[in-house]
């Protein structure tokens, strides 16, 4: 090779110092390296977004003003350029010509593909400068970088908040619309966001691949597996402004603060009682329905809430372990120790607002308000009594079926 053919490799060849990629111009080197850098030179006088490249700030403007946009003939919905919008027909026509040669998925775009063979390489060409982590796509990076800067572009119009990105704008807005797009095919139950349907789904296929390291329990999702992690370290990473508890995650954290604001914002269509959240609420409608979906395999009782029936199986095993640091009785459950814990300490946080008197747990208070309003909603069927509790009609019941659960381990000698 001569020298003149050198010369022409290397003019064809300029490599990026960052992930190793080569370009045949400058120019074009120049302006990937922007990718990098986060350098935007080009600002839309209009609304102020930033561009990398010139061509996109023209495109961009079109919005604007109108000009050239290119409608799709089947939603309305219109684009900037011609290629964006072949690729967003592709979803009304189901098109995928872009095929994965390492698993069996397919794309719509080549540059949808190209991010998505990243997850087979390992391969997060884009680094964040303010923290260790590193990124598949710039407009990931983008997102991010503005949890570290507190940027949040995009303000929703139906409320007071702003987010970091548009695709988080689109899901909080369903909030709003009540607008929940993904079906899960099996029960019919609807989502608002694909990776929530993603999740639900495991319920059904029983599938549990994130694990804990710890004490070997599965989940169905990374931010289940987070917030379980923090039961073993101790960390409780939110705090509440109105008192001093901690939670181990945001989503406790807004339900706690709804003891505070009194805010109960999910009413059941089948009384009038309404709860401080969704989980609380579904419980609560079994009542209505009778639903106990969780049933012991050792004696097919069953629950309306998976930790009762863990509590529960623990009189199967035997297993108490909770236990009390001043007499050594031992529980099944922590709720369990926390009511016999008062007994030491002599505390009753429930007053009644009827009269003096105040109780260990909030299920005694509403017991006891029941003599104040005389209600009685527990009915025997097998007579016309009706009663305040459930446990007084559990042991009336047995008046009719004759049941002594109760055996005497001794005889009482008595002088004739």
């Amino acid at each position: 090779m001569n020298n003149s053919d050198k010369t022409c490799v290397n003019k064809r060849h300029y490599l990026c110092n960052v992930c190793d990629k080569s370009f045949n111009q400058a120019c074009k080197l120049a302006v990937h390296q922007r990718k990098h850098t986060g350098e935007k030179p080009y600002l839309c006088d209009v609304c102020g977004l930033m561009f990398r490249q010139s061509n996109n700030l023209t495109e961009h403007k079109k919005i604007h003003t109108g000009d050239q946009l290119y409608p799709c003939d089947v939603c309305d919905q219109r684009f900037t350029s011609t290629s964006h919008l072949t690729v967003h027909q592709r979803k009304h026509s189901g098109e995928k010509p872009y095929p994965c040669d390492v698993c069996e998925k397919r794309f719509t775009s080549n540059g949808h593909l190209t991010v998505h063979r990243m997850k087979h390489t390992g391969e997060k060409p884009y680094p964040c400068d303010g923290c260790e982590m590193r990124f598949t796509t710039n407009s990931q990076l983008t997102v991010h970088r503005r949890k570290h800067s507190g940027e949040k572009p995009y303000p929703c119009d139906g409320c007071d908040q702003r987010f970091i990105s548009t695709s988080h704008l689109t899901v909080h807005r369903r909030k709003h619309t009540g607008e929940k797009p993904y079906p899960c095919d099996v029960c019919e139950k609807l989502f608002r966001q694909q990776c929530n349907l993603a999740e639900h789904k495991r319920i059904h296929s029983g599938e549990k691949p994130y694990l804990c390291d710890v004490c070997d329990q599965r989940f169905t999702s990374t931010s289940h597996l987070t917030v379980h992690r923090r039961k073993h370290t101790g960390e409780k990473p939110y705090p509440c402004d109105g008192c001093e508890k901690r939670f181990t995650s945001n989503s406790h954290l807004t339900v706690h603060r709804r003891k505070h604001t009194g805010e109960k914002p999910y009413p059941c269509d089948g009384c009038e009682k309404r709860f401080t959240s969704n989980s609380h609420l579904t419980v609560h409608r079994r009542k209505h329905t009778g639903e106990k979906p969780y049933p012991c395999d050792v004696c097919e009782k069953s629950f309306r809430q998976q930790c009762n029936l863990a509590e529960h199986k623990r009189i199967h095993t035997g297993e108490k372990p909770y236990l009390c640091d001043v007499c050594d009785q031992r529980f099944t459950s922590t709720s369990h120790l926390t009511v016999h814990r008062r007994k030491h300490t002599g505390e009753k946080p429930y007053p009644c607002d009827g009269c003096e008197m105040r109780f260990t747990t909030n299920s005694h208070l509403t017991v006891h308000r029941r003599k104040h309003s005389g209600e009685k909603p527990y009915p025997c069927d097998g007579c016309e009594k009706r009663f305040t509790s459930n446990s007084h009609l559990t042991v009336h019941r047995r008046k009719h079926t004759g049941e002594k659960p109760y055996p005497c381990d001794g005889l009482l000698e008595v002088n004739q």
